[in-house]
């Protein structure tokens, strides 16, 4: 798959969208997400690749990449068909602990079932692993920022309403989605062109077994870096009761931003564990992408425009 900087893609999708009528898609095209060197550490030590083995994780009876030493951050784009595209789009941060990307379970196959219902997917692979003690690496938080600015930038181009990208994250890429979404109001890097002026703030927020959310020591028992307000964007989680995680993740966020008065909807299910993306089973939780559907088309955001 061909990688390059970003801004080569803009100038091509701008000549490929106005051909007539016709739509050409720019799904499965993967670009660099900083034109250089990026901020912040590096603590990958090795070549990026596929770690699973031979013997690795299944999930509904296939096998999961576990993505491993991501150094180069990159954006993939998967544009629905022409005739579906609602406009919106969704920022999609894969899990693994900050140390790999679930990349198929919690990211490919989730943007594509945002295409299913006309929504374009951008999936961001993140700087993994995180630098050793250091549980909340801000590297992540920074390719996430620059990511939804450059969505943003580019909007007409890619056919999205810039008003409508939200974010979509799973265990520790709903940690990042839910910190991308609550501290939007300061840079977590210094500005590198025009792309940075634009608002890092998600249009909405989708969080699937969010991890790191919940810190019992605190007298909000809230993560610390997570300053809900009431500009927090509006929110859809799920989880299961039985997540090894803490279902206390979700309710604690979802607490906060009650308190907040942000709309919020929350699916707590009695059993289904951790870490299922969207691969359904015949456990309930897994069919969460139908309710996070109806929450998207209830709140307008599929509203063709």
């Amino acid at each position: 798959m061909t990688i390059r900087y970003i801004a080569a893609f803009w100038l091509a999708c701008a000549s490929l969208t106005s051909v007539g009528a016709a739509v050409v898609s720019a799904q499965d095209q993967t670009f660099k997400v900083w034109p250089s060197t990026p901020p912040g550490r590096i603590a990958a030590v090795g070549e990026e690749a596929d770690t699973s083995g031979p013997d690795g994780r299944q999930v509904a009876g296939k096998p999961v990449i576990r993505l491993g030493n991501v150094s180069t951050p990159t954006l993939t784009v998967y544009t629905p068909p022409a005739d579906k595209n609602s406009g919106a789009a969704v920022l999609v941060c894969p899990g693994g602990g900050y140390n790999i990307l679930a990349y198929d379970l919690e990211g490919i196959e989730v943007c594509q079932w945002l295409n299913s219902i006309g929504v374009t997917g951008v999936l961001l692979k993140y700087r993994v692993p995180r630098p050793e003690k250091d549980p909340r690496p801000i590297e992540p938080l920074q390719d996430a920022q620059r990511s939804m600015r450059l969505v943003r930038h580019q909007a007409a181009q890619l056919g999205i309403d810039p008003a409508r990208i939200g974010v979509l994250g799973f265990s520790a890429g709903g940690n990042l989605a839910a910190r991308l979404s609550t501290n939007y109001a300061e840079n977590s890097y210094a500005s590198i062109d025009d792309h940075d002026a634009v608002a890092s703030r998600p249009d909405f927020s989708i969080l699937i077994y969010p991890a790191y959310l919940f810190d019992k020591e605190s007298e909000s028992l809230l993560a610390a870096d997570l300053p809900i307000t009431s500009k927090t964007p509006p929110t859809f989680m799920t989880m299961a009761f039985d997540d090894n995680v803490g279902p206390e993740n979700v309710l604690r966020y979802a607490l906060a931003l009650k308190q907040a008065e942000v709309p919020t909807e929350l699916h707590l299910y009695p059993s289904g564990g951790h870490g299922f993306g969207s691969r359904r089973t015949d456990q309930p939780v897994t069919w969460w992408p139908d309710r996070c559907e109806e929450w998207m088309r209830a709140t307008g955001l599929l509203v063709k425009q």
